[in-house]
């Protein structure tokens, strides 16, 4: 199982979710090929109804603890209530290009 399947099927298996998309960023990373380390998670949950956003991005590394500990070195956060979701268009914004690390 990848990273990516493993991260889905612990969020789903954890949270109410009515959508969840995770989609692995490493190689826009200045990573070597095949790595499974840079994510970015766009999830909306009834679940994230009055909580702040720092509190949403806690329970889900709380969810991905031993990911997060192991394997994962990002993972970029977009989480919403359904309404905000809505208001969003359905969409999260798009991944700057990296930084750090080298990358060209």
């Amino acid at each position: 199982m990848s990273m990516r399947e493993k991260i889905i099927s612990k969020l789903n298996d954890t949270f109410p979710i009515s959508f969840l998309d995770v989609m692995d960023e490493s190689h826009m990373h200045n990573t070597p090929p095949g790595s499974e380390s840079h994510f970015k998670a766009v999830i909306v949950s009834e679940l994230f109804k009055g909580k702040l956003p720092v509190k949403r991005h806690q329970l889900i590394y709380g969810a991905l603890a031993d990911e997060m500990r192991d394997s994962i070195h990002a993972l970029a956060l977009h989480t919403y209530t359904p309404d905000e979701w809505r208001a969003r268009e359905q969409a999260a914004p798009d991944t700057p290009d990296c930084r750090g690390g080298g990358k060209k």
